[in-house]
């Protein structure tokens, strides 16, 4: 079993976990790598034959390296991989978020990655290498994608004698119209529970906004921009244009408002939620757009980075950047988007589809935010979604809400 003393002790874990080990050398000259996957594919069974087939063919593309790919589960992810980082055992490459990366790399639980993408990084769209670079360093090759975009329900904005939204001021205009029928024109998942990448993160950056400053080190929510952003919401409600109960609403279609007629649109929609969005209203009943316009377009697309990590030896180092390559190829990616309906990284990569679906969801990739990596992005989000609930529900104005998240925010930083 490859160990050895542990640069960083932020990562310590109390939880006591078998680890597979994965060594520079399977005793035969062979250079061995060992990867993490997760349930990017969510059938058990064919995401094992999936990963089954990769591995057999790196090995025979790259006789002189083992790759061992090991499938986890989501199930305490990050306590798993942490405690791996503090044994200094388990795997040379793991499946991470760009939030997951910041978290890792600063606390040096992650290897650059250049090395990997050399020559190859105008092949990527910009944002999936930019949530992964810290410090002017590559510390994830995103791999995969998912993308989120605009769904209407035609049928509503027909009746009404609308077109379909495609601005911020396309939405104003069109609430009080749908008001007068019972019908919000939005909805929004406004529940603490929610992630803010899918509710407000996508309206902040439509604003020209962005959640932390540049370097990082401050947030930024509470701009000009910011508060445009959430003051656009309260506007809306106050329009008639959101369900009643969205300052608590989770993201459910099943049994939610939108399922069921009373809202015209969502406006961060994944595929999945598409199929249920036609399956309750019928498939001729919905269609998709691009991304919502404030000040820009924007959307979160959230990227899946394999990144190397600090327990991989220097010896094994080229045979682990063979891997990153390899699996961050246009052949690869193609090959797991047809297999997971996930949506590609590379520019020279096409969606895993056809028809006017497709074609949306592939435009929209060039809109697409994949979030703001940081350390603390989860606990800012913590401290930002009750003030945003405050603001809907009346009890401060969009910029006190936003002020009072931002305190808190800052001093979360500051502990940290």
């Amino acid at each position: 079993m490859r160990t050895r003393p542990l640069r960083f002790a932020a990562l310590a874990a109390s939880a006591v976990l078998a680890f597979s080990a994965c060594s520079a050398s399977d005793g035969n000259g062979k250079a061995e790598v060992t990867l993490w996957m997760y349930p990017v594919i969510k059938d058990e069974a064919a995401s094992k034959k999936y990963w089954a087939r990769t591995e057999a063919a790196f090995e025979k593309a790259h006789p002189a390296t083992d790759l061992n790919i090991e499938l986890q589960t989501f199930d305490k992810r990050d306590a798993q991989i942490s405690a791996a980082l503090a044994a200094g055992s388990g795997p040379d490459i793991v499946l991470i978020t760009p939030d997951q990366a910041a978290t890792y790399n600063k606390v040096r639980g992650l290897l650059p990655v250049d090395d990997a993408v050399a020559g190859r990084r105008k092949a990527f769209h910009p944002e999936t290498l930019k949530a992964a670079t810290f410090d002017g360093e590559l510390y994830g090759v995103p791999v995969f994608q998912n993308i989120n975009t605009t769904a209407y329900n035609t049928k509503i904005f027909d009746d009404a004698g609308l077109e379909l939204p495609k601005t911020w001021d396309d939405v104003l205009k069109a609430a009080p119209v749908l008001a007068k029928k019972d019908i919000a024109v939005m909805d929004y998942a406004g529940s603490t529970e929610q992630t803010l990448n899918l509710s407000f993160y996508p309206l902040l950056w439509q604003a020209g906004g962005t959640v932390f400053s540049k370097d990082g080190k401050d947030v930024a929510f509470d701009s000009e921009q910011g508060v445009s952003a959430l003051q656009f919401l309260v506007d809306l409600k106050k329009r008639g244009g959101l369900p009643a109960d969205a300052a608590t609403e989770g993201p459910a279609v099943e049994g939610a408002p939108i399922a069921e007629g009373k809202v015209a649109m969502r406006a961060v929609t994944s595929l999945p939620e598409l199929q249920q969005m036609r399956a309750a209203l019928g498939k001729e009943n919905v269609a998709l757009g691009l991304p919502l316009q404030g000040t820009v377009q924007a959307t979160y697309g959230n990227p899946g980075l394999l990144s190397l990590t600090s327990i991989n030896e220097d010896e094994n180092r080229d045979a682990a950047y063979d891997v990153l390559a390899y699996l961050s190829s246009p052949e690869a990616q193609e090959s797991l988007n047809a297999a997971a309906g996930t949506f590609p990284t590379r520019t020279d990569v096409k969606a895993p589809g056809t028809g006017p679906d497709f074609e949306v969801l592939n435009e929209a990739l060039d809109h697409a935010n994949p979030g703001e990596p940081s350390p603390a992005a989860r606990q800012v989000m913590a401290a930002l979604a009750p003030s945003i609930q405050a603001a809907l529900g009346g009890d401060l104005t969009p910029k006190q809400a936003l002020k009072k998240a931002a305190e808190e925010a800052r001093a979360l930083l500051a502990r940290s």
